[in-house]
């Protein structure tokens, strides 16, 4: 697992070379710490979950960082508050030197504070998610994210045809079905499949969620989870999750900021400024790895997907995270997304917008897409001046739908 090619390496050298510091965040077991040894083999390791090592920092800062001015790799730093004051004593002694620190962090709420506070224009940030599909499978990430780099017009779409595939449907299928955590997906015993994720479930709940926070009722938050599991995709209603887990809206809102600080969920807001009327104000929210998701679901074979009746919300969630991991993994500059649903059944399911334009995005599970289905795409991009849309499915080639619309087989990406 230690030789597993990431998108995002070429991005953290060149942060690292640019910043003192660099903080990796991402969930709990998706290969940071792997990534951060990997790019700095030779640079000094320290767990601040490891007694000995917080101790070794925090006995006396002042004389660690004597006899360690530069070369090391701080993994779960959100564990000390006090290490980022010193760090930004440390690195303003000689603010003018790169390529010094690497933090890891599992849980922004605090990392993302104190980095602000503290190591503001000193450290770059980059999220690093559970693997993509080209990285489980090991191949070279898909031309479609450089075509993001650059502004794109009406004529851009040409670009597309171009696309080939990453990986084939049967491989697609059986990543879709079991997700991105390296230890387990890697694994090809699925006993210990099935204990890794029961264990990783119970220690995220009853470990890493107790510990930041300590008053939280992780019965309901558990349940929460597994709500949420099956709302992928959909707008959230606080009210309705309140009632069903008999708690206030006020609690729910909580919940749901922790699951998504903890990089467990994604919320997706609508676009700000819409055109349209009687537009959804909610956001939704997408669970963030199909694995976790399906395990929950109780979900062991790809043959149980195209049964299961939530698989087009599960495989837009698949698709939406793929697509925003593998933007991530670029140093691309400012880029947003959103998404548009209106009342009468206008949807958009992902649009796209930064330095290159704004781009709608319509996923779908099956092979075809038929031209009525085409019509939401056609009238977001008259109405905002798009130079085109996407069609995501698992259709089997790069096809133009219409004249401004393209369809990329999910498998392309």
């Amino acid at each position: 697992m230690s030789e597993l090619k990431r998108n995002s390496e070429s991005k953290l050298n060149t942060l690292l070379n640019l910043f003192p510091a660099v903080a990796i965040l991402g969930v709990r077991q998706c290969g940071k710490t792997t990534l951060s040894k990997k790019l700095r083999p030779t640079w000094r390791y320290l767990d601040l979950e490891h007694g000995p090592d917080y101790d070794l920092i925090h006995n006396d800062p002042s004389f660690f960082f004597k006899e360690n001015p530069t070369h090391i790799i701080f993994d779960e730093a959100e564990l000390s508050v006090d290490l980022f004051k010193e760090l930004r004593v440390v690195i303003d002694q000689n603010r003018q030197e790169k390529n010094r620190f690497i933090l890891t962090g599992s849980s922004s709420p605090e990392l993302i504070k104190s980095l602000s506070e503290s190591l503001a224009g000193r450290c770059a940030i980059i999220e690093l998610g559970t693997l993509t599909c080209n990285e489980y499978y090991q191949k070279n990430q898909s031309d479609f994210y450089s075509l993001f780099t650059n502004p794109l017009s009406p004529t851009s779409i040409q670009q597309f045809k171009s696309l080939k595939p990453t990986v084939s449907f049967i491989q697609l299928q059986h990543f879709f079905l079991k997700g991105g955590y390296p230890e387990p997906s890697l694994s090809s015993n699925p006993v210990f499949y099935d204990a890794w994720m029961k264990s990783y479930f119970q220690t995220y709940i009853e470990r890493d969620v107790r510990k930041l926070f300590p008053r939280l009722e992780l019965i309901t938050y558990r349940r929460m989870i597994r709500m949420l599991s099956e709302l992928s995709g959909r707008e959230i209603n606080k009210s309705m999750l309140g009632r069903s887990l008999n708690t206030s809206e006020v609690s729910i809102g909580d919940y749901l900021d922790i699951a998504e600080k903890t990089f467990v969920w994604r919320m997706i807001y609508p676009l700000e400024k819409s055109l349209k009327k009687s537009m959804i104000k909610r956001p939704k929210g997408i669970f963030r790895d199909s694995g976790l998701q399906h395990y929950l679901a109780n979900i062991k074979k790809t043959e149980q997907l195209s049964s299961y009746p939530a698989v087009g919300f599960n495989f837009e969630a698949y698709v939406i995270e793929e697509i925003l991991k593998g933007l991530n993994s670029h140093l691309y500059s400012q880029w947003n997304y959103s998404y548009l649903r209106s009342k009468n059944g206008f949807e958009i399911d992902l649009i796209l917008s930064g330095d290159f334009g704004i781009i709608p995005i319509e996923i779908k599970y099956g092979i075809r897409t038929k031209s009525e289905q085409l019509r939401h795409l056609k009238q977001f991009i008259k109405d905002y001046n798009a130079p085109f849309g996407i069609i995501i499915n698992n259709a089997n080639q790069v096809e133009l739908l219409a004249e401004n619309i393209v369809q990329v087989p999910a498998n392309f990406l």
